[in-house]
């Protein structure tokens, strides 16, 4: 099989480290792929067609005889590129520009699923600044202020009290500091409770689960300043329990591919949700319509199943019949960013050390915004690597990731040193 996978992060390295375990794989293109990528195996290859040019990946899927695109970022669903490629007869991973709108849109999956009767906190949306404003002065705080549309996972803002709100409201209204996704905002009510990922394979009706994780958001150790795409993250989760799992079927998963097919619009591909549980009750903070980034590179590497096989299964119909077996050990994954990350940070840094993975080792090194210039590796983006390692334990797996971590080196490079402090009494200093 040919097959192409859409992104350059760390998510996409996983996501071709994961399909070439296939012997099935016969080639995988990555658009664009990055510096890891570029030397991941020989059947792999990069192409430089960005992830939003839908037009010219549907035409290098036609040239190359693709037998299956596999999406990676969320922009270009947003974009409608399942759409385009389905109705050229050709075979994608991933939900139509509509069932997207579960991400796309917090706006519309917020109003979806009150009409579902899915568990999630109170809400109003708002296209009006001086409405808004009206509205926050009036309730107690914290309140969460989110832009409606795709912020990069930075558009969140947990204001404490109304001068916190009043600036979010400032930002997102008049300085447009997430430009046309904050044309409408959500407020809602603040969850407590501990945040957890869900994911799974659908192909509409069926699906499987992956193991839970745990994202680690903020910048700061002990989750503290600002939201970024993700720091690090662990999996299995041990918030999730059996009876967690139970009530996110029951109540959240399986009513939410219900309503998509009743409102015209199954979900297919990788469905993600982030929910809050507070005494073993989870609540949805956010769908998003693909793996998270890192959640990814902790949670595949589980995967015993073959990711080809799954997906195949999806496309074939023959979700139902499919085992997904899951490797009975922990992961742990810590992300190296840019000084400055997630606020101005320089690229073009050199990057030495351990810095690719060996086929067959619990260590993997994924690479997320690199690239290879004049036979060197340097930095290309905010954050840069995704460290994963697999053991037994977790306290094991983070130990043997904090070791990766620590030979690897580049200008300015910046790490959480509590990355599963969660789940783990074990605390680890840079």
């Amino acid at each position: 099989m040919n097959i192409l996978i859409v992104g350059s992060g760390a998510r996409e390295h996983c996501l071709a480290w994961s399909v070439l375990r296939s012997q099935e794989a016969a080639k995988v293109y990555l658009a664009p792929g990055n510096g890891g990528t570029k030397d991941l195996d020989a059947r792999a290859e990069n192409i430089s067609i960005a992830a939003t040019d839908t037009e010219s990946l549907l035409k290098f899927a036609i040239e190359k005889h693709i037998d299956l695109t596999i999406v990676g970022p969320e922009q270009p669903l947003e974009l409608g590129i399942v759409n385009l490629f389905r109705a050229a007869g050709k075979k994608i991973t991933g939900p139509t520009k509509e069932a997207a709108r579960l991400e796309t849109s917090k706006a519309f999956a917020k109003a979806f699923m009150y009409r579902h009767q899915i568990p999630t906190a109170a809400f109003e949306t708002f296209t009006s600044h001086v409405a808004a404003k009206n509205y926050v002065s009036q309730h107690t705080y914290p309140q969460v202020i989110k832009a409606s549309g795709l912020a990069a996972g930075k558009g969140v803002i947990v204001a404490m009290n109304e001068r916190e709100a009043f600036a979010a409201l400032e930002e997102m209204f008049e300085q447009k500091v997430f430009g046309s996704a904050a044309q409408e905002v959500v407020i809602e009510a603040f969850m407590q409770g501990e945040e957890a990922s869900l994911f799974v394979f659908t192909d509409g009706v069926n699906y499987k689960l992956l193991p839970a994780a745990q994202d680690h958001k903020r910048i700061g150790v002990g989750d503290t300043g600002k939201n970024t795409g993700g720091m690090g993250a662990y999996s299995p989760a041990p918030v999730v329990t059996a009876e967690v799992l139970r009530q996110a079927q029951e109540k959240i998963i399986e009513p939410t591919l219900r309503g998509m097919r009743a409102e015209g619009n199954p979900f297919t591909g990788f469905l993600y949700v982030g929910v809050m549980i507070e005494n073993e009750t989870p609540r949805v903070v956010e769908f998003n319509v693909r793996l998270g980034d890192p959640e990814t590179e902790a949670v595949l590497p589980l995967l015993e199943s073959k990711l080809l096989e799954v997906l195949v299964a999806c496309e074939s119909g023959a979700l139902a019949g499919f085992d997904v077996v899951v490797k009975p050990l922990a992961a742990s994954t810590v992300v190296m960013a840019s000084g400055g990350y997630p606020d101005l940070y320089q690229t073009g840094k050199v990057i030495t050390g351990q810095c690719h993975y060996q086929d067959g080792e619990d260590v993997m090194i994924f690479h997320a915004g690199t690239k290879s210039e004049h036979g060197k590796l340097r930095t290309a983006g905010g954050r840069v690597l995704a460290v994963t390692s697999l053991a037994a334990t977790l306290a094991e797996s983070l130990e043997k990731t904090y070791d990766a971590v620590s030979q690897i080196h580049f200008e300015g490079a910046y790490y959480r040193s509590d990355i599963g402090h969660r789940a783990s009494v074990k605390r680890f200093e840079k």
